[in-house]
């Protein structure tokens, strides 16, 4: 392994080879016509800033580059400039690289993660929620990270998804990263492909900003992408998504417990779920929320659903995270509009508050507390699959006392057979705007 202060003499890096992604994808070599930084002038820029240099090589013999990278992060903690032009760095242990300040990161190459489940099973590292845990914590203020839209994390996710076999919430499963306690900073260029578990997930942070970010995981075998969710938010307030891409299995972009003023713009997501409120009330006698959920400009292609809502049932059954219940709390001013979508698999707007996955879904639905008001779709137009036979489904608890403020105005949804949907299944759904309940 090559770890060297960028203060030292460097040579001029001649191209370098970026082999296929385990999801297939293919990143030509990078040659100097391709505007991308060489090692050269990444060094003078750092030296230009002022900042403390380090730049890591890949291990020639393939070794684990994981301490490498984290002496990196932690030699140039601060005020620091950490380069990473190498092709392909190998992954073979778990990281921490937390309390960095007015840090700025410069990624060329792909970080991609060995294939030894026993081993991450063995060492991954809890989030604190849902029992669900990662292989490498992130954070800081004053981050920039920027992948220069050839910069990969690579979860190496077939074995996983062959692991798992379709089956969800496996204990100790990780995540490719945890962003925690990540504040004022901004990630961007940035691809990530074949994620174990969930790619990411945002944890007790503030004021983030996630730009031109390429996320894919998907099978080529029999079993699915179930849980490659694109990117949680927990706990965290202000974080703003613009120019994503998201291919997976499960929910492009979820917003979980206690998350507000979450933002997306101008993104596409195919083939998993859509967007997630949720879900939410899974922690027994406990309050969480979403507040302030904004999205526009959004494409969705072969998804479920444009956005749908989850809650837990009011009764807790089994524990998180394939089980709980019991929560309170409220869902409230959560807009999407501006949105074109292509063969949607369900109705495109959807709500529920009976969730379980320990064989109780779809039980005590109005029993939760959970509060759900000041929903809206604006300006949504495109196709469902022929057999779905309603725009929308909301199922609101009635100890909750039902939904309220649930609007879904100028709608034009059609099946590919060119028939209009404009049918609205509701239960406890009150004053709707823009549609007609019937029952559900």
């Amino acid at each position: 392994m090559l770890v060297k202060a960028a203060l030292l003499s460097l040579l001029q890096a001649s191209a370098l080879a970026v082999p296929a992604a385990s999801d297939g994808t293919f990143v030509r070599s990078r040659q100097p016509s391709d505007g991308l930084p060489t090692r050269e002038s990444l060094r003078k820029l750092c030296l230009s800033q002022g900042r403390a240099c380090c730049e890591v090589m890949p291990d020639p013999n393939g070794g684990d580059d994981a301490p490498a990278i984290a002496a990196a992060f932690k030699k140039c903690k601060t005020k620091g400039f950490i380069s990473l032009p190498g092709a392909t760095y190998n992954i073979k242990s778990n990281m921490t690289t937390r309390g960095l300040k007015d840090v700025h990161i410069h990624q060329l190459g792909r970080m991609l993660w060995s294939t030894d489940i026993d081993y991450w099973l063995s060492v991954s590292m809890p989030i604190g929620f849902q029992n669900q845990s990662t292989v490498w914590y992130f954070g800081g203020d004053g981050v920039v990270w920027d992948g220069y839209n050839t910069g990969t994390l690579d979860g190496n996710g077939q074995v996983w998804y062959d692991w798992a076999k379709s089956e969800g919430n496996l204990p100790r499963r990780p995540m490719n990263i945890n962003f925690d306690k990540l504040t004022n900073s901004s990630v961007k260029r940035m691809r990530f492909v074949q994620s174990q578990m969930w790619t990411m997930a945002i944890t007790n942070s503030k004021n983030v900003q996630m730009d031109d970010i390429y996320v894919s995981s998907v099978s080529n075998s029999k079993w699915n992408t179930l849980n490659t969710d694109g990117c949680d938010t927990i706990w965290s307030d202000s974080i703003t998504f613009r120019r994503w891409y998201v291919r997976n299995g499960d929910d492009a972009i979820a917003t979980k417990m206690d998350s507000s003023n979450i933002r997306v713009y101008d993104s596409v997501f195919e083939d998993g779920q859509g967007v997630a409120i949720g879900s939410l009330a899974q922690y027994d006698k406990r309050y969480d929320f979403v507040r302030g959920f904004y999205a526009r400009n959004i494409t969705l292609r072969n998804t479920a659903h444009v956005s749908y809502i989850k809650t837990w049932a009011g009764v807790s059954r089994g524990y998180p995270p394939n089980g709980g219940g019991g929560g309170v709390g409220e869902a409230k001013d959560i807009v999407m509009e501006n949105i074109v979508i292509e063969r949607l698999r369900q109705q495109p707007f959807f709500s529920w508050q009976c969730e379980n996955y320990s064989g109780w879904a779809g039980k005590d639905c109005n029993s939760s507390k959970f509060k759900i008001s000041n929903v809206a779709w604006r300006n949504v137009r495109g196709t469902v699959i022929n057999d779905v036979k309603e725009a929308g489904s909301f199922q609101c608890s009635s100890a909750a006392g039902g939904c309220d403020n649930i609007e879904a105005t100028n709608i034009d949804i059609k099946n590919v057979r060119g028939d209009v949907l404009d049918k609205y299944k509701c239960e406890n759904v009150h004053s709707p705007k823009g549609f007609t309940c019937s029952p559900l």
